[in-house]
């Protein structure tokens, strides 16, 4: 019987594609767990399984004159035949493999292929942590049967779901298509094994494109200080040197454009803004406006607004279709913006472009 359990074991192993520490950990668990289940007790047993297949059933015993519980006792004779100052009383560690015997076939293996399916998912889990907050690269194999908008991606050992509120608007995706998506949870359960949930709409997507394209980003030259995004339509990345001498602007945009180009590309031609971030709140709100100038920034904390002017031949730019410029600025800076045509008093701005909202037009006066 135990020749069989290695061979199970080597089988598993190669199967799985699992280490064999990971294996055969999880085959004495299993083998364990079935002899406490058979027995009822047990705590004083531990089952180890070698590299090569081999079990041990070891039991913890205490030394006594007469043995009434050969599973818990042994006698001092046999004792000191182990360890030979071995005296009444004492606790010893016993290779006891009649316990083996004791542990029902069925049951063992129900339990090992439970453990080992336990014990993939453990591995697998915690092997892709580390692409947790990151991009991979995966093919589209199918819709999601539990959720038709889904779009299941085979990321190498894993599966990962692209549900529809994390697709681009308008994106054209097909079976067999290579998309690089960008990892932001795990999850394991519900029979269908270890899955990563990934999107093409996370802000931080942006981020770490611009970390592929861009060295001085990726070494800590540049930093990236906030992101605003409307996927599929427009973003607009602040950006700060860290290093005298680096222009920020330049390295995201790249000789003629190229690098910004190559992120633009991956995500269907969504336009990007690099702004200039800045310490003075006015100068970043001014910024986060480009591509206009404004002519004034005026900040009132009491409601936490930018009051912006712009020149009457911007007013238009500086809103945006559907107040999308304004509205990105307001969520890159954090600021409320209203912006304003120069001589407006500031309850006449012409769009309000709330943090975490939309840009709205101020309400109309009663005539």
């Amino acid at each position: 019987m135990l020749t069989e359990y290695q061979a199970a074991i080597a089988l598993l192993t190669h199967e799985k594609g699992l280490p064999q520490n990971v294996v055969t950990e999880a085959v004495a668990n299993a083998l364990l767990a079935a002899y406490r289940k058979s027995t009822e007790g047990g705590e004083n047993v531990r089952i180890e399984v070698e590299r090569n297949g081999t079990i041990h059933v070891w039991a913890t015993k205490r030394v006594v004159a007469q043995v009434r519980n050969p599973v818990e006792e042994i006698a001092l004779a046999d004792a000191q035949l182990i360890e030979e100052h071995a005296a009444l009383g004492q606790h010893m560690e016993v290779d006891s493999p009649q316990l083996f015997d004791k542990i029902p076939a069925q049951t063992a293996k129900q339990i090992i292929l439970q453990r080992i399916r336990e014990a993939e998912q453990d591995y697998l889990f915690e092997s892709f942590k580390d692409h947790l907050d990151d991009l991979v690269i995966g093919t589209i194999v199918r819709r999601d049967e539990r959720n038709t908008g889904a779009w299941v991606l085979d990321l190498g050992k894993i599966e990962g779901v692209l549900e529809p509120k994390e697709q681009m608007p308008g994106e054209r995706l097909r079976p067999q298509q290579r998309l690089r998506v960008y990892v932001f949870d795990l999850k394991r359960g519900g029979g269908r094994g270890v899955q990563a949930l990934v999107s093409r709409t996370h802000r931080n997507i942006i981020k770490r494109l611009f970390e592929l394209e861009v060295p001085e980003i990726f070494s800590g030259q540049v930093e990236i200080k906030a992101i605003a995004r409307e996927p599929g339509s427009r973003t607009k990345v602040a950006v700060w040197a860290r290093q005298e001498g680096v222009d920020p602007i330049g390295a995201c945009v790249g000789v003629r454009g190229t690098r910004i180009n190559n992120v633009v590309n991956e995500l269907n031609g969504e336009k990007i803004d690099i702004i200039q971030w800045s310490t003075d709140p006015a100068q970043f709100v001014a910024n986060a406006l480009s591509p206009v100038k404004p002519l004034h920034v005026e900040l009132r904390e009491s409601d936490h607004t930018a009051l912006v002017t712009v020149p009457e031949r911007q007013l238009s730019l500086a809103i945006g279709k559907d107040g999308q410029n304004a509205r990105l600025a307001a969520r890159l800076t954090g600021w409320r913006v209203d912006v304003a045509r120069p001589n407006d008093q500031p309850e006449a701005a012409i769009v309000h472009a709330e943090p975490g909202g939309e840009a709205a037009a101020p309400p109309q006066a009663n005539a």
